[in-house]
């Protein structure tokens, strides 16, 4: 347990030390908000949930890269793979529950005949997931600026494609839109029900994916234990 707070202490200082990009992780969230809450004040909280699913996962990518070359030194000083991940997910997770609980008293005060309840899950949900879904681009693509344009291509097609559509269903944060309809529209809950069902898969698939790029990455090769 020790290893993985370190571990998680590391990956949040590490994240500190990058002020510009963590003023805009902040402030992204709001911008999204702003540009849709005089026209429609349900597609803001909609945006709300995009700007936080693309700061997170941005974070997350950017705070791997950065300990790209540190955890192999780690993992052959007795850090275990798991503990690496599970260390950065923590620091992530608090990242993203510092980030999303203004936002939640933002949207509480300002907006009405709405579910509170189920945009409070939607970002805690989308605190889960959306650092998970940035590791993996981060295990996947080496050069942030490739996983930044991939995190904008998701997002955009979050925005554009029909939500209703098969396609839509393999976006990493589909499930945002069925639970924010449900909050918003306040439709039946078969919307709740379908988000709910697409989180929990989506999280369980991205966490085992993560996990075994992770440990392919970092398996500690017979040459090297050898030479320590």
């Amino acid at each position: 347990m020790r290893k993985t707070l370190t571990v998680a202490e590391m990956a949040l200082r590490e994240v500190a030390r990058r002020r510009s990009v963590l003023a805009i992780i902040l402030l992204l969230p709001l911008a999204f908000y702003l540009t849709r809450r005089e026209e429609h004040l349900g597609q803001s909280i909609r945006f709300v949930f995009l700007g936080l699913s693309w700061a997170l996962s941005t974070a997350a990518l950017f705070a791997a890269n950065a300990a790209r070359g540190m955890e192999p030194r780690l993992r052959l000083g007795g850090y275990q793979t798991w503990q690496l991940m599970l260390g950065r997910l923590v620091a992530l997770w608090t990242l993203g529950g510092a980030l999303s609980v203004p936002y939640f008293l933002l949207i509480r005060f300002d907006q009405h005949d709405v579910r509170y309840g189920p945009i409070a899950l939607v970002m805690v949900l989308l605190t889960l997931i959306a650092p998970v879904f940035g590791l993996l681009l981060a295990a996947v693509l080496p050069r942030e600026l490739e996983g930044t344009l991939v995190l904008l291509l998701v997002v955009g097609l979050q925005m554009m494609m029909n939500p209703s559509g098969d396609a839509s269903r393999l976006l990493p944060f589909w499930f945002s839109r069925e639970i924010g309809t449900y909050a918003v529209d306040q439709t039946g809950t078969d919307y709740l029900a379908r988000g709910l069902v697409h989180a929990v898969v989506m999280l369980a698939v991205l966490l085992a994916a993560v996990g075994i790029a992770s440990a392919v990455r970092l398996r500690r090769r017979g040459h090297l234990r050898l030479a320590g």
